[in-house]
This record gives structure tokens, sequence and C-alpha cells, in this order.
């Protein structure tokens, strides 16, 4: 398949510019008679079916929540990038897309990235007008603080609340609009398949989560809205319910998949403390401005440490070893996540981890508390340091939080052109459900921005030009074959989940998936190892389709059922993500091969013969999938080796 990546000519400053120029348009007294599905109402999906409603076209929203308020858009915490430069520090939006860039380790689009840095200032102007209540400096002025990767502060936030706040503040915008009567609100309901007639994205079957119901939605374009898909690892920051069901059927019916092996793992969580455990917790990264991470110097201090024999604060500066500082100056604390992360676990991988198990390292406040005063940090992360305590026990006022990597965000995604529209025509990806933006490393603070950007300022435009070609009368009615034979075959696959009678339950083949992942595709990977799991993911899937137990009936709510959909999704995409990392033989980002690393043991780009998007086409079930590849140009900055030293 030939990939048109639809990246405007012209200069790096003037292609989105030029690019919205170029675009077809609709007439506003037209805009009525088109329908637009969204499926998802996190920051991307809510924006953007805000959007596009006020804009005039009648919008169909779906979520398997019950409110759109349950979007796992909620629990980020750390705030939201934009090139504002308030703190006049020289940061400017080639700045925030060079940084951007290099924090993906050159494996983005620049015209993409270049785009989402020049609409981060709008973002902030809307929320403000929306009422979103961002931190402010004593005289007024909207305060800013520093992230990862980044030498300036350009991260806005609201406490550790962003994620919430600029939620509301959608949410709000979409709630107008379904009381308007332009947004009809589908909440407890899971798109299970997309329906594509004559090459188009024609609607979506989808099952009433309480009734059980199976049933179509047409319209002239659908929107994905639908995350990331870290639950693939079974433990992670996600929401449990965050799925990859909605991308991962999009995918089957011709959608390509980006860089499935792009996952991002946050240095930042609170450690695994037993195999009971469904999810994990984040820290916000913003913690480590102010906290200093480090570990004891020698084994036996921590191993005394893990037994409980000494105190982390009986050590002396003297007895710590604080790595990321040592190791990189200029950034200290604050290098990207893949950074922090692989130097976190390489200090447990020597014996100096603390903890119990041996798996975490320290986040320590001593130092900002004594600079700054204990109410300026209880300020700045009271909340964050409330969760902590009441999940650990312990107060990080007093002593060191305990911290270590866990999987958070998924870079890979749904291939999309510049306009946001997927192989298929009329279908679209927005915000973490995309590959675009982030390469093989997100930065922190990005996500919310990249989902406000595609829903508030990118969708509205770019869907246009595609309703502008088709035409309103270029719609498929539900009761069309293609909507029936959709929901013959979901159906079919419900009762299959329902006839297996197995012995082992669908959350216990989730766990074994996620310990193949995380073992084997998690933060290092060697050939050998992803071999390995190949294997062991189609023992696996034979296992799931022949040996799993699904109590319940299919005409009730069934949570049981709900995650045998999710988890047979997540068990196939499990095996694309080994082959993807199995083919990108090099390191680079979150992608860690174990063969390709400098001396120094930093990730290590081949760029002569992996500098390209690796887009996966789905060829039958149980067939390999095809490899599709755009190759990405850099105009604007120079291949080079990431430091951060």
């Amino acid at each position: 398949m030939k990939l048109e990546s639809k990246i405007p000519e012209g200069p790096l400053a003037e292609k989105w510019a030029r690019h919205k120029f170029a675009l077809k348009l609709v007439n506003p007294a037209n805009k009525r008679k088109y329908d637009i599905i969204v499926v998802g109402t996190g920051l991307a999906g809510a924006s953007a079916a805000a959007s596009l409603a006020e804009l005039g076209y009648n919008v169909k929203a779906f979520c398997y929540q019950d409110s759109p308020r349950r979007a796992h858009s909620i629990a980020a915490q750390g705030g939201i990038n934009a090139a504002k430069n308030y703190q006049n520090d020289g940061d400017s939006v080639f700045r925030l897309f060079y940084d951007t860039i290099k924090g993906g380790d050159y494996r983005a689009r620049e015209g993409n990235v270049y785009r989402l840095a020049e609409v981060s200032v709008n973002i902030i102007d809307q929320c403000v007008a929306q009422g979103v209540p961002f931190a402010r400096e004593y005289g007024g002025t909207l305060a800013n603080r520093s992230f990862g990767g980044a030498q300036v502060s350009r991260t806005f936030y609201a406490r550790g609340q962003t994620g919430q706040q600029l939620l509301l503040g959608a949410y709000s915008a979409l709630s107008r609009q379904v009381a308007n009567g332009k947004v009809k609100l589908y909440t407890r309901t899971e798109m299970l398949d997309l329906v594509v007639e004559d090459g188009k994205a024609r609607g979506i079957v989808v099952r009433n989560l309480i009734t059980g119901k199976i049933e179509s939605h047409s319209g002239h374009a659908v929107l994905l809205c639908t995350g990331g898909y870290g639950n693939v690892f079974y433990l992670s920051t996600n929401a449990m319910g965050c799925n990859v069901t909605a991308a991962w059927r999009a995918h089957k019916k011709g959608a390509l998949f980006g860089n499935p092996c792009f996952t991002q793992i946050h240095p930042t969580c609170i450690p695994v403390s037993g195999h009971y455990q469904s999810k994990l917790t984040l820290m916000s990264e913003s913690l480590r401005n102010d906290g200093r991470v480090w570990v004891p110097k020698t084994k036996e201090d921590a191993e005394k440490i893990r037994k409980g024999q000494i105190k982390p604060s009986d050590l002396g500066e003297e007895a710590r070893d604080y790595f990321l500082e040592r190791r990189y100056p200029s950034f200290g604390n604050l290098v990207p996540r893949d950074v922090a992360s692989r130097n976190a676990k390489n200090m447990c991988d020597e014996g100096r981890g603390v903890a119990k198990t041996g798996l975490a390292v320290y986040l320590d406040f001593a130092d900002a508390i004594k600079r700054d005063g204990l109410k300026t940090i209880e300020a700045k992360y009271g909340n964050l340091f409330e969760m902590y305590e009441k999940i650990t026990g312990e107060n990080p006022y007093e002593t060191p939080m305990m911290i270590y990597p866990a999987v958070h965000y998924t870079m890979g995604g749904l291939w999309v052109d510049y306009n946001l529209m997927t192989s298929i025509p009329g279908l679209y990806a927005l915000g973490e459900a995309n590959f675009s933006d982030h390469g093989a490393n997100r930065l922190g603070a990005s996500a919310l921005m990249q989902g406000l950007a595609d829903g508030y300022f990118v969708i509205p435009y770019t869907v246009g030009d595609y309703l502008a070609t088709i035409g309103p009368a270029d719609k498929l009615p539900v009761d069309a074959p293609a909507f029936k034979e959709a929901e013959q075959k979901i159906q079919a696959q419900v009762n299959k989940f329902l006839s297996i009678q197995g012995e082992r339950p669908v959350d216990d083949l989730h766990k074994e998936l996620g310990h193949i992942m995380w073992e084997y595709c998690g933060m290092s990977r060697s050939a050998d190892g992803l071999k390995i799991a190949k294997q062991k993911i189609q023992a696996l899937k034979k296992e799931f389709w022949t040996n799993s137990k699904v109590l319940g009936d299919a005409g009730e709510m069934n949570q049981g059922l709900e995650q045998a959909g999710r988890v047979a999704d997540f068990i196939e995409l499990g095996e694309l993500m080994v082959d993807d990392a199995l083919n990108r033989n090099e390191s680079c980002g979150g992608h860690f091969r174990e063969e390709y690393q400098t001396p120094d043991g930093e990730a290590l780009r081949d760029d002569a013969n992996y500098t390209y998007v690796a887009a996966w086409e789905y060829q039958g079930e149980d067939k390999p999938e095809l490899l599709n590849k755009e190759p990405l140009e850099f105009e604007n900055v120079k291949l080079t080796q990431r430091s951060y030293k």
C-alpha cells in the first residue's frame, strides 16, 4: 500500500496555514446535513464532538463509561505544554517542536509535530476562556513548571489534577451541544466493529453494555478517540477499562497500525506490591522538578534498607547516588521518560534497588522542603502526596517516595495522514489512538496537548475536506447488508465467548499476557526474548479460544463478556507488537533493543535503515501482517545521537 502522508509543501512554519487554505469547505447551511460519529469522549473525543457540533454538524458520541467525565483523560496529573514563553526563558514554537522531535528520538513527522507546537498556544487561551483553573503566579499571571526533556518552563498545570480540569472544560462544551440537540450522547455503549462499504467508513456496530443489545449507527465519517493500548501489559497506569478494541477492529477492517512497539514506560509510579494488583498508580512527572532521584551507592546499604535494618534517612549524602544528576548534569532529574526509566531499571538490576522487592528507587523532597518550605511543596503537590500516603501508608514529607517505572502511554496507534485520516477514507483517529506526533517517546505534558490540539484545532478543519468531496447523500442506511453482516459477526463472536466454558478466567489469561509482554517486550527487548514471546503469545491465544471461561448471558450487563472481547484483541495486538519490535533492529526512545546500545548504555539508532514509520496491514486470521513503510524526512532538524548530558 502506498502511504500518502499529505504533508503540505512549503516552509515548516507556513505548512498548516497553507494547508487550511487549500482544504475544501462545507457550506454552513450544508453542515447540518452531515452525521459524524465520535467514539470516545476523553479530551480528544469531547473536544472534537463539541467543536464539530458547534460548527453545525450532527454528532453522535459514544463512550463505554457512564459519563464522559469518567474518561481516562481525567487521570492526567502534571500539566499541558504550550509555547507561550511566559517565563521569558527562551521558549518558542520552534523550540517546542525541536524538543518534541528530539524527545521522540527522531521517529516522528516534522510537519505534524510543528503543527502541534503551533496550535499549543491556542489551547491555553481556549481552556482559560472555558474557566479551567490553571495555577497562577502571585500577580495573577498563569504559572509554568518544567517537565522532562526541556530546559524551559512551558508546562501549564492545575495542581496535580490538570487532566481532570481540562476534561471538565471539554465536558462543559460537550454538554452545551448535547443540550442544544447537536450531539446525541450514548453512554455505556462499546464499539465492537467498523462498517466499511465501497472502501469508505460508513458507521459502527456497538453493544449496549446494560442490555446487551447489538445495534448499528451510520455516519458520513467516523472519528476514533479511544486512547491507547497500555493495558496489553495488564499492569499499567491506565484505567482498567482502557482497551484497544475499537482501534483493533478498525485495523482488521483495513486501517494500518503504526509503530505498535513504541510504548512508554513512565519512571515515577508507585512500585508493584504484590501479584494481586490489577493496576498501578502514577506519580506525576512534575514531582521531578523538586524531588531528587537516588539509590544507595552500595549493594550492602540497599540490602539493609530492603530488610528494614536501616532507613533512607540514615544514609548521608556521601552514601547516596543521585544517578540521574550524575549521568546527565545538563538535565538532571528532568531527562525524558525513557532515559529515566532505563536508568532506574539499571540501578535495580545492579542490586541497588530499594523496597522489599528490590524494584524501586527513591524520589526525595527533603532538599526542596528545606529550600522552599513545607507549605510551598504542599501547595504544589499536596494532592499527589496525599494519594501516595493513602496507597503506601508512608508520609512523603518525612520519608522519600519509592518509585519504579510502569507502562503509561503508547506512542504507536492507527496510522494517520496530516489530516488525521487513517488508511480507510472517512475514518479518523485522534489523540493517543493515532501514532502521529510523539515518535518513539512522548515528552511529559504532551498527551493533553495532542488530544486537545486534534479535537479543537485540527479535525474541525480537516474533516470538512473529506465531507465536501463525498456529499451529504453518500451515507449508508443501517438496514444495508454491510451493517447486518457486521451485527451477525459480532453476535457470533459473543456466542463463541459464552460457549467455550473452559477452566481459566479471562482475567487470568490477561495477566499471563501482561507477564509475557513486560518480560520480553517491556523496558528492554532482545531478538531471542521476542522470539520466545511470540511463541508464548501464540500458545496463549490457543489457550484463550479453547479454555477460557465467561459466565452469564449475552442479553444482560456482563463485564466478563466485555473483558473477553478486549483480551482477545490484546492477545492479537501483543503478537503484532512483538513482530514490530523484532523488525526494528535498532534502539530508539522507548524501544530499547539490548543488542543496539552505545558503550555507555544509551539507545543506538540506525538512521540508515529505520528512519520510517512501520505501518502494519492486516492480512487475515493467523496470517503474518504486511509491513508498509512511510519514510521520515528531516529538513529542519539534524539527525543526531540524543544527548541529555
